[in-house]
This record gives structure tokens, C-alpha cells and sequence, in this order.
């Protein structure tokens, strides 16, 4: 593959989790002349490369949310002289035009896009900024593609390899067979899980261990009951500030006992090579994460044990995160109606997507998605994300400050400091409303604000982002554009059920485990495995779901509907709240906390929807 990639040609690597991806663009970086750009969602994997080659005297950087702006202005000076050989970006990084501008005066020779399966829609992972990358690569002129991934499907690896050109010879499969990775399913009610789980790592020999869960709570009552029978074990999730996080991993990272209990982002990029089991407490999301996550363990060669504790009450819960992101027809209506009526070629606008998704009642990454396929449909474009809000703490008194200017810049600040609103610690100002009473330009605000940063006269803080837009096309018949946004929402739902649903089949099929798994990647081990649950003799798990009802009758449910006409509207958002999925709505109505939110938690969406409709009409 390095020789795909050194002869000038694209490529795409599927590889296991752990072994050793990162290598087959760092070689090739070092012996091209330009630069390499590096895309992935993953800041702390991106940290982790960049301190790794750094401490090699390889130059390299990475632009992202954590980075301040003396080291972000340090990277556009490295960029230009040609000193950088790598530069790590996130997916978002893109949707800034002055960015590209930047990037398309660079000799880039190649473009390396980690974790490539979210290009596919109907990948596991999909990421709507993902969809945009084969664009931005031709525009840029990118002298060759690396692709990479731990999982994809034949269906996913074909949907990168159209993408990004990618001829059949530079399509690189190493496998996922694990020969010490013994994989077991226990089938138990989920009362029964927590004992299941105290025998298994009581029994079996000490360890680093990841027990992965689907719900935050779920992780916090876990490492509880597992921390109260005497084991070393501790939650992480993204309920957690981010400073305890990283504690969190780093012991477990130092530990050769520790046990993490975590949702499906923990690992991703980590490298401890001794974890001696993977335990999912719940069903894992799909057969990707499955594979992701129990690559996690035994890195080293040694023995390692994965088991699912499964439970068919799962499924219920894991359908009802994708119902969840299926717009309504009336939302997407009023979204595209506000995003595309009225406007005309060339008008710029902004954006916020908070704002957006609670208007709307479309969760954010929705939101999202269908301004990816809004611009990939030629209908608008870009520009650059600003902020609205600046605030600032002075560390020196403001007269010291404006001592040191002339009488112009003083007299420019002393207004600038007057139109702030003054709090207990710090002031803001509104950057659209300072620029209209200064009668000056966004840019000289900015600069000022940030020149006292730099100078040490004050703290600086910004929030409030907003997504700047073009309009390129405007849609001769914007009922077409919303027919097709209900279709891909659509398909996109019915994709990630059957996902799911792929999950209770392998868990629930005859015959040895690790060959139908490694079936599902298109890969044939030729054999049954000798090292799972069915060829030691376990039988096969039924994971069947009892069917419930609504417990609730039809009168009920319409003085629900007319007691909250906005968030309880139609058949779908009564559905959610019946089955306590939470939206923006809900959410802003404070339904979550409603005595019936969730009542049919346990019932499947499909059910619950389909009577929605009958009682309500």
C-alpha cells in the first residue's frame, strides 16, 4: 500500500484496530516533498500523533478547538515557509473558506483521512462533514488519498473507493481475525447482569478490563456496584467535565488493574496493548462497534477475553437513539423553508445550529447532515464559522491600557470598553452591535480584542458560534428538494435499523461466532475458530422482546397532544416521548420530566408509533 501511495496513486487501508495505521502515512510523509494533510475527528489522537512525531524531530502540527491562537498563528508561518511535513485537521476545519484558501496555495501530496467509513452514509459512524472531503480533495488538487478504517463492510470499502478513485490493487484488507481473542455471548435478563458480570471478574484472572455501555447513568451505576465489591473501577463518559475524563484515563492508561466502565468513544486511539477483557454490559450498537471495541483487547498477543451479557430489552433502547434522529415532514418543511425561500444567488447568510435545532425540533447532527446535503446538491456553500460574543476579564486597569495608544486607538477602546456589559468577573459585548456603533469593520474589532490578549491586558473568551453560508442555486421547486431529504432520512433510518438488527442475528445464529462475524466483513476464515462460546459448546441466544402496549388510552393521549401543542404536535414526537427519547422540543418544554415521558420505554418504536397515528389521527 505504501508502494500504492509513493507510485502517486490513492488508496485505502482497512486494518484492525491497533495495528499500526498511523505508520502508513508517516513513512510516506517523510519521503514526499509537500505537505500531508492529516483529517480526524479525534482531538487526543490527534495530540497523541502530533507529540509522538514532535519528539522525533518530525515537523508536525494540529489545528483544532484546543488550540490557542499564538500557536495557531505559529502553524500559519510553518505552513508557509514549507517547514511543516504534517498538519492534523478536524473534518470541520473545512467549512472555512479562508482555510481552503489557505491550504490551495500549499503543495499538498497527500491527503490522509482517518476513520474513512464515516464517508458512507451507511457506514456505522456516518459524519455529515465526511461527505464533503472527496470535494475538497479535487478541488485542492491533492496529489494522492490515503484512506483508513478498522471496520467497513464490501458495501462501505465500494462507497470509499468510488469516492476517492481507488483502483481495486490499492484496496488493502489485512483481516480481522484475532486468534487470541476468545469471544463469548451469555444471554440473562438485565436484573441478572451486574452478577454475571461480579462472577466473570472474580473468577478470571486480574487485568485491565473495559466494560462498555450504552447509557451515561447505566456507566455511572455500573462502576459503583463494581468499585463497592473492591474492584479498582471508575466511569468515563461525556457527562463528565473534561479534566475528569482525562484523569480517568490516564489511570487507567498507568494501571495493569484498573477497570473503566465507558460509552462507545472511550479508546478511540488509545494504545495500552495489555487489556485482558472487554465486557459489553449492554448490546453493542452494531457489528462495527463490535469489532472496534473488542480490538481493544489483548493487543500484545496474549490471551484476552470479550463477552456480550445480552439482554433482548437492548434492542429497544439502541432503535430508539436512530428513531430519534428521523426528522418529522413538517420539521424538514420549515427548514428548508427558512433556509432556501426567499433567497436569491450570491446573498450570504449565518447560522446557528443550536438555534436552528430548537426552532425546529431536529436534533443538531441532523440539522447538520441536511445542510451537507444542501451543499452537495449545489444550493449553497460555505463560507467561514465566526463568533458572536466576545468576553474579556482585564488583568491590568483599563486606564494602564489605554495609557499606552495614541489618541485614535485610545479613543477606539475607551468605546469598545463602554458598550460592554459589565459582570461580576466578566465583560461582553455583543460583536455585530459593537461594530454597528463604532461605524468600523468586524475584523478591526477582533484584532483589537485579540492584540490586548496577546499583550497580557486582558483574558479573552469567545462563544456563540455561527456557520456563515452563499447561496449558489436557487431551487426551482423546493418541494423536490424536500421530497429528497425525507427520502435520505429515510433510507438513513432504515439503514441504521438494520444494523442493529444484524447484531441479534449473529448473536443468534448456529455455529462458531468468529466465522460469521468475520463473514459480515466480507472475509472467510475457511474453518470454525476453536476459540468462541459456540465451538466450546455454548448454545445459541434468543434474544426475543416481549411486546408491550401504550398503557395509556386514546383520550389521554390527545389531552397530551393539546396540553403541549408545540412539542407533542404529531405521531412521531408523541412517539418519542412515549418511548423517553429526548428532543429539542421536549427538552425546551421541560417533558423529560413529565411523569409519562418514557412509559413505553420498554415497547418497540415501531409499535408505539403506529398507535400514535391511529389514536391521534
Amino acid at each position: 500500500m505504501i508502494a500504492q501511495l509513493l507510485a502517486g496513486h490513492s488508496a485505502l487501508a482497512v486494518f484492525p484496530t491497533g495495528s499500526g495505521k498511523s505508520l502508513c502515512y508517516q513513512l510516506p510523509a517523510l519521503l514526499l516533498d509537500g505537505l500531508t494533510v492529516v483529517v480526524s475527528p479525534l482531538i487526543a489522537l490527534m495530540k497523541d500523533q502530533v507529540d509522538f512525531l514532535l519528539a522525533r524531530g518530525i515537523e508536525a502540527a494540529r489545528l483544532d478547538s484546543s488550540v490557542s491562537r499564538e500557536a495557531f498563528e505559529a502553524i500559519q508561518s510553518a505552513l508557509q515557509a514549507g517547514r511543516l511535513k504534517l498538519l492534523y485537521v478536524a473534518p470541520e476545519r473545512f467549512s472555512n473558506e479562508r482555510f481552503l484558501a489557505r491550504l490551495k496555495a500549499l503543495r499538498i501530496d497527500l491527503l490522509v483521512i482517518d476513520e474513512a467509513h464515516c464517508i458512507s452514509e451507511w457506514g456505522h459512524n456516518f459524519r455529515p462533514d465526511y461527505l464533503k472531503l472527496a470535494r475538497y480533495a479535487r478541488e485542492l488538487k491533492v496529489g494522492r488519498v490515503l484512506t483508513l478504517t478498522a471496520t467497513a463492510t464490501p458495501a462501505v470499502a465500494r462507497d470509499i473507493c468510488a469516492a476517492f478513485a481507488i483502483a481495486p490493487e490499492a484496496h488493502v484488507h489485512t483481516g480481522f481475525y484475532r486468534p487470541n481473542l476468545f469471544l463469548r455471548v451469555t444471554a440473562c435478563a438485565p436484573q441478572e447482569r451486574i452478577g454475571f458480570l461480579l462472577a466473570r471478574l472474580k473468577v478470571r484472572p486480574v487485568g485491565p478490563t473495559i466494560v462498555y455501555v450504552t447509557l451515561q447513568k447505566t456507566a455511572e451505576t455500573v462502576a459503583a456496584a463494581l468499585a463497592a465489591a473492591g474492584f479498582s473501577a471508575e466511569a468515563y463518559h461525556a457527562g463528565m467535565e473534561a479534566e475528569a475524563r482525562e484523569t480517568v484515563q490516564n489511570r487507567f492508561m498507568a494501571s495493569d488493574r484498573a477497570i473503566v466502565v465507558v460509552m462507545i468513544a472511550f479508546g478511540m486511539g488509545i494504545d495500552k496493548a495489555n487489556i485482558r477483557a472487554v465486557y459489553h454490559y449492554n448490546l453493542p450498537k452494531s457489528l462495527e462497534n463490535y469489532a472496534q471495541e473488542i480490538g481493544r483487547a489483548g493487543r500484545d498477543g496474549a490471551p484476552a477475553h470479550c463477552e456480550i451479557l445480552a439482554a433482548a430489552e437492548d434492542l429497544t433502547v439502541l432503535e430508539n437513539f436512530t428513531y430519534g434522529d428521523t426528522p418529522t415532514p413538517e420539521a424538514l418543511r420549515h427548514l428548508l423553508k427558512e433556509l432556501l425561500a426567499e433567497r436569491t444567488v450570491g446573498e450570504t447568510f449565518d447560522l446557528s445550529g443550536y438555534e436552528l435545532s430548537a426552532r425546529h425540533d431536529i436534533r443538531q447532527l441532523v440539522v447538520s447532515t441536511a445542510l451537507t446535503y444542501l451543499e452537495l446538491d449545489g444550493l449553497i456553500a460555505a463560507t467561514a464559522p465566526f463568533y458572536t460574543t466576545y468576553q474579556w476579564k482585564f488583568q491590568r486597569a483599563p486606564e494602564e491600557i489605554l495609557g499606552r495608544f495614541d489618541a485614535e486607538r485610545r479613543a477606539f477602546l475607551e468605546k469598545l470598553f463602554a458598550l460592554a456589559k459589565v459582570g461580576r468577573v466578566w465583560n461582553s459585548v455583543v460583536l455585530a452591535e459593537a461594530v454597528t456603533v463604532l461605524g468600523g469593520e468586524r475584523e478591526r474589532v477582533v484584532k483589537a480584542l485579540n492584540f490586548l490578549e496577546e499583550k497580557g491586558d486582558i483574558e479573552l473568551q469567545v462563544a456563540g458560534v455561527r456557520q456563515g453560508y452563499r447561496v449558489v442555486r436557487v431551487p426551482d421547486d423546493l418541494a423536490a428538494v424536500w421530497h429528497e431529504l425525507r427520502r435520505r432520512f429515510a433510507a438513513r433510518e432504515s439503514s441504521d435499523i438494520t444494523r442493529t438488527r444484524t447484531v441479534t442475528e449473529l448473536l443468534g445464529g448456529e455455529g462458531c461466532l468468529v466465522r460469521r462475524l468475520l463473514r459480515y466483513f466480507g472475509e472467510e476464515l475457511g474453518r470454525d475458530c476453536g476459540h468462541c462460546g459456540p465451538c466450546a459448546g455454548d448454545p445459541a441466544v434468543n434474544l426475543e422482546r416481549a411486546q408491550g402496549g401504550l398503557l395509556l388510552t386514546r383520550e389521554e393521549l390527545v389531552a397530551l397532544r393539546d396540553d403541549h401543542p408545540r412539542a407533542l404536535s404529531g405521531a412521531r414526537p408523541m412517539a418519542r416521548f412515549l418511548c423517553g427519547i429526548a428532543s429539542p422540543a421536549l427538552s425546551a418544554a421541560k417533558l423529560t420530566r413529565h411523569p409519562r415521558f418514557g412509559t413505553a420505554g420498554e415497547t418497540p418504536f415501531a409499535v408505539v408509533l403506529a398507535e400514535a397515528k391511529t389514536a391521534l389521527g
